[in-house]
């Protein structure tokens, strides 16, 4: 798995947005979530968590500066947010509708549990009253936190129609993922989500970047 994370930033309208330069400290105007360019800061996931989050404001030496951390919801606060995309150099995998159903069966019922995708199309588990999920860029697409047992242990995993319609969600997530190089993609709704050819059809015909010279 080839990847690089780049530093987006997005202003509160999301009318205009910035790309973070190799030099890590000037911007350059962008579209949000472009191809990586070679003038580009490549950052891994630890470098690109730092900057993910972050609050920013126009500066006339660098067109951005950052300020803090006032996380997402600050949305009466003037500025932009930095914001990690992941550019893939290499083929993505198609998670596997098994593979999820042994990761739910091992969990215990009464957890606060987060089901997601990793970003090597893994599915994992996250016990949230142990992990943070807000700024964990291993997190791809991610469902509902769930603890009954009919949503996560033995019994929701040998529940086929129910993992079968969670399963097609997630693939749905993972799409707008590889679509976008956007973290934390949260599953669509049922009635939101294409049939299952439709989406690996669509995975299939997905490509990855070229790696910028």
């Amino acid at each position: 798995m080839e990847l690089a994370f780049t530093i987006d930033a997005l202003s509160a309208s999301g009318q205009r947005a910035w790309r973070l330069l190799a030099d890590e400290t000037t911007w350059r105007q962008a579209r949000f979530g472009e191809p990586a360019s070679s003038k580009d800061a490549l950052l891994d996931m630890a470098k690109a968590a730092l900057w993910h989050g972050r609050w920013l404001r126009r500066d006339k030496k660098h067109g951005l500066a950052p300020i803090g951390r006032l996380g997402p919801f600050a949305i009466f606060v003037r500025g932009a947010f930095a914001h990690a995309i992941v550019h893939r150099f290499s083929a993505a995998p198609i998670p596997s509708l098994a593979q999820m159903r042994r990761e739910l069966a091992e969990l215990t019922p009464g957890t606060p549990w987060l089901l997601y995708l990793d970003l090597g199309g893994a599915f994992r588990a996250l016990d949230t009253r142990k992990e943070p999920i807000q700024g964990n860029l291993r997190i791809a697409v991610r469902g509902e936190i769930a603890s009954s047992e009919a949503f996560v242990g033995p019994e929701a995993a040998a529940d086929e129609a129910a993992t079968a319609l969670l399963y097609r969600q997630f693939l749905a997530g993972w799409l707008e993922h590889l679509q976008t190089g956007q973290t934390h993609r949260f599953i669509p709704e049922p009635e939101d989500t294409p049939p299952l050819d439709a989406l690996r059809a669509a995975l299939e015909a997905w490509r990855p970047e070229e790696r910028p010279r």
